[in-house]
């Protein structure tokens, strides 16, 4: 396993995560239509849409979470459709979830330790990022803390660092700003916005902090009953009225 692992990280594909005319049923009701999203290293794309609209899915597919029933995943030009999640992390695919993963009973160190070891760090280079990243989140004061003690907030936080952990190459982040007091926020845009320009990773944004979306991005996705209905950049999206319509009011939001 080791060497397998050590193998795939040499060999690790390329520049850009993209799902290719993806679609998706449960029980017959289409999660997902013919999806195609592009992310390339170094980028923030925003994925939006109404509840329901498609979101968490399409990022359990490009995760390995679920499978599409049609269309493809790639990293790079490997098609990695029917990779394991596990697989795909050990590539530099790294996501965080709508709900707290970690490991309860562990510290936040630990917590953090864990996820780099995961993808084959020695122990050392995984306290070594622990201690980096616990620093840079501003966990560094509950090290020594179980998980499950953690605030709302601070369980967000403790997601993202266990992404950074695996060093990924692209990170999911599946509504990391949910909880955090608005005051917070500035400070964690700052974080988002260092994963991409610190650590040259692609991040893919799902947030219904509509001011941050607007920030952060480079682009822009709207999903909208499973299909896509706009993708641009924040300037465009912002008066896009269609978008208007289906998700950001009755009207195109301009600058107040």
């Amino acid at each position: 396993m080791a060497a397998e692992a050590q193998a795939e990280s040499e060999t690790r594909p390329g520049a850009t995560l993209r799902a290719s005319s993806v679609s998706r049923s449960f029980e017959g009701v289409r999660a997902l239509g013919g999806v195609t999203l592009e992310l390339r290293r170094g980028e923030i794309v925003g994925l939006i849409g109404p509840n329901g609209a498609g979101k968490s899915t399409l990022v359990n597919v490009l995760s390995g979470f679920d499978r599409p029933d049609q269309g493809t995943v790639a990293l790079g030009e490997r098609d990695i459709t029917r990779w394991s999640p596990h697989r795909r992390g050990r590539n530099g695919l790294a996501r965080t979830f709508q709900h707290s993963r970690s490991f309860r009973d562990l510290s936040v160190r630990e917590n953090v330790e864990v996820s780099a070891l995961g993808v084959g760090a020695a122990p050392r280079e995984a306290t070594r990022r622990a201690d980096a990243l616990m620093a840079q989140l501003g966990l560094d004061r509950y090290a020594g803390v179980p998980a499950a003690a953690l605030s709302h907030g601070d369980e967000r936080r403790l997601g993202v660092a266990r992404a950074l952990a695996t060093e990924p190459s692209f990170v999911l982040m599946d509504e990391p700003a949910a909880g955090l007091p608005e005051a917070e926020i500035p400070e964690f845009a700052a974080v988002v916005r260092s994963v991409s320009s610190e650590h040259g990773a692609g991040v893919l944004l799902i947030d219904h902090n509509m001011a941050l979306i607007m920030e952060l991005c480079d682009r822009i996705h709207v999903l909208d009953q499973g299909v896509t209905l706009a993708e641009g950049t924040p300037v465009e999206i912002r008066s896009n009225l269609d978008v208007a319509a289906a998700y950001l009011g009755e009207r195109p939001v301009v600058d107040g």
